[in-house]
């Protein structure tokens, strides 16, 4: 008992919490991946593998830009901030991540 299990996050939903991370404002990849964990209760873990390449794909979607900035730590790093279309995406990901989870739930329910 006692180890907390690691939850793997599917594409779609790294997504989502990588968008909704960012809504208060930019942020670097490290403290995206931090705030994760943080408000996951340290459930959530994104492995630097996984937040990069999801970064770089929302990036390309248009959802997000970077910028190069200086970290809290005095390195250069590159910055994220939403863009108006990625806060469009955020709202539409949320609906139906609420409509799918609600739908699951129902389905558990069935005894």
């Amino acid at each position: 008992m006692g180890r907390t299990s690691k939850l793997d996050l599917l594409q779609g939903t790294l997504d989502l919490l990588i968008l909704r991370t960012l809504l208060p404002g930019p942020q670097h990849g490290w403290a995206i991946s931090e705030r994760i964990q943080q408000v996951s209760q340290e459930v959530l873990r994104v492995n630097q593998g996984s937040l990069y390449p999801a970064l770089h794909r929302l990036e390309h979607q248009g959802w997000m830009k970077a910028e190069w900035g200086v970290s809290e730590l005095g390195r250069r790093a590159r910055f994220y901030r939403l863009t108006a279309a990625g806060r469009k995406q955020l709202e539409l990901e949320a609906e139906t991540w609420t409509r799918m989870t609600a739908a699951i739930g129902r389905v558990l329910e069935l005894a």
